[in-house]
């Protein structure tokens, strides 16, 4: 079983930067896709990137091109989630979650993270 824990939420200004961190033990091997989803108060959650551990291949949803960067380090089993220019409309809980293959919705990663908040101020 693969277990995942998120850290680096907190809150920040708006144009400021912060880096989400999600640590992955266990089973790494049968996971090897790492997604970040983030879901706001009365909204649904929503995909925010994803990234192949095997081949490095990244995947983001267009609000968030050009700001966020995801990168993996296989030796740590930790991807990290570089957001810049940030926005108050990127207030969510953040979400890493752990799949077998890249895929823009929740159904598609059966593993998950507690979640970390993060929050913009205008």
């Amino acid at each position: 079983q693969v277990h995942l824990v998120e850290s680096g939420g907190g809150l920040v200004q708006a144009g400021g930067s912060l880096r989400l961190s999600c640590a992955a033990s266990g089973l790494t091997f049968l996971r090897r896709v790492r997604g970040w989803f983030r879901q706001a108060p009365g909204k649904e959650r929503e995909f925010v990137s994803a990234i192949s551990t095997s081949d490095g291949t990244t995947s983001y949803a267009d609000s968030v091109k050009g700001r966020f960067t995801l990168s993996s380090d296989n030796a740590k089993n930790t991807v990290y989630l570089q957001m810049n220019s940030l926005k108050p409309e990127d207030t969510a809980v953040y979400y890493c979650a752990a799949g077998t293959l890249v895929d823009t919705t929740p159904g598609g990663y059966d593993i998950w993270g507690q979640g970390t908040q993060v929050t913009v101020s205008s």
